[in-house]
């Protein structure tokens, strides 16, 4: 949650606080956008390099490469829409960039980080379909059915933010007379409403369905890999490691965000230093989420190993 009217200048972060809050948020920015440009980059120059050998032809554009590229182009929006507009709400105090980006700016980190969260789920789809459906997938996981995908993700992320734009407006309080605040203003219970659907659509079925996707998989692996070789089970058990971290990371980085959100809108949220430490660590995680998304989904991988050293080595 942004700073709000009801929290005047004198209720602020001030001193170190005012420092520190954009200092660390700089260094997420910096890691993170550094992680998203590289894993682009990697996929593009495989890619083009894949091109010009077969001719022209489409290989490198697999249905995982194009996922990847689409969550890394929303994480690195959402790190460059949301982070530079954080750290001056806790740094200034008041709002000093007008309606329009009072409207938008909320409107547009809204719009990227539910592309991030449903391109995550698509991306759990997919790996289900290709480990569990094998037979199938060859036909389901196209490059076009990929496009596809990100077509109805696009399209749903923009529509669920449309409200955002509609209720962000410049306010001002009694307090500070003389200042404006980004905040929100609804009327009747349509906010709580919004709140609970963001809270279901943007959280908990994309927690349920990357749950369900990956426990899948490895109950399928643990089946085939019964009677396999000590490679295997080693191979085995990393799969089972990775899926872990793929849904403590997702639950870990965006909880809090949601926890915080229904804590305003259902419960009288305390204005006090800890409070204070619980919404900035909110914001680092949710923040850290598209910093760790290009390890856990391309560094994890030999393959993208790989081809990171194949382009970086020429």
């Amino acid at each position: 949650p942004e700073t709000s009217p009801t929290e005047p200048a004198d209720q602020q972060p001030a001193g170190l606080e005012a420092v520190m809050v954009p200092v660390v948020f700089g260094l997420i920015f910096v890691v993170g956008v550094f992680g998203n440009c590289l894993v682009m980059l990697v996929i593009g120059k495989v890619r083009c390099g894949n091109r010009s050998r077969d001719g022209g032809g489409r290989n490198g554009s697999s249905p995982t490469n194009v996922f990847i590229l689409n969550l890394c182009a929303a994480d690195l929006l959402f790190l460059i829409f949301c982070v530079p507009l954080h750290a001056t709400i806790y740094s200034l105090p008041e709002w000093l960039f007008g309606a329009f980006l009072c409207k938008f700016a909320h409107f547009f980190s809204t719009v990227f980080m539910l592309v991030s969260i449903f391109t995550l789920a698509s991306m759990s789809v997919d790996r289900y379909i290709a480990v569990v459906r094998s037979g199938t997938s060859s036909s389901l996981r196209s490059r076009r059915n990929a496009l596809a995908a990100l077509c109805v993700i696009w399209t749903l992320s923009l529509v669920c933010s449309v409200p955002v734009a509609q209720h962000q407006v410049l306010v001002t309080h009694p307090r500070a007379p003389n200042s404006t605040f980004c905040w929100e203003e609804w009327s009747g219970a349509s906010k709580h409403s919004y709140k609970v659907s963001v809270l279901l659509l943007g959280f908990l079925l994309p927690l349920l369905l990357i749950s369900c996707c990956y426990i899948r998989v490895l109950f399928h692996l643990h089946k085939k890999m019964k009677n396999m070789s000590k490679k295997s089970e080693r191979s085995k058990t990393k799969t089972a490691q990775t899926v872990l971290l793929l849904v403590a990371a997702f639950t870990i980085c965006w909880m809090p965000h949601h926890i915080i959100a229904m804590w305003v809108e259902f419960g009288k949220f305390p204005l006090n230093d800890s409070s204070f430490v619980f919404r900035i660590v909110s914001h680092c995680l949710s923040y850290g989420n598209s910093c760790v998304n290009p390890i856990l989904y391309a560094f994890l991988s030999e393959n993208f190993r790989r081809a990171c050293h194949q382009v970086f080595t020429c």
